[in-house]
């Protein structure tokens, strides 16, 4: 089922051009994707970053 390209006229007198299937599928993943990483662009913004002495302090009595 994989539908091409149609046009159709609008109420107002607009030619309407609707993608494919497949371009549709694409234009999709897309989007979800953009979402994604915009997500995470948020999430790493609250993330604060150690200054030298905290980095330090890590460094001495962290991750043992």
């Amino acid at each position: 089922m994989n539908k091409k390209r149609y046009q159709e006229k609008s109420e107002e007198g607009f030619e309407l051009l609707w993608p494919s299937e497949k371009e549709d599928k694409i234009t999709r993943k897309f989007y979800r994707e953009l979402s994604y990483f915009s997500e995470n662009k948020e999430k790493l913004k609250k993330y604060k970053k150690p200054n030298f002495f905290e980095i330090i302090l890590l460094f001495l009595f962290g991750n043992r």
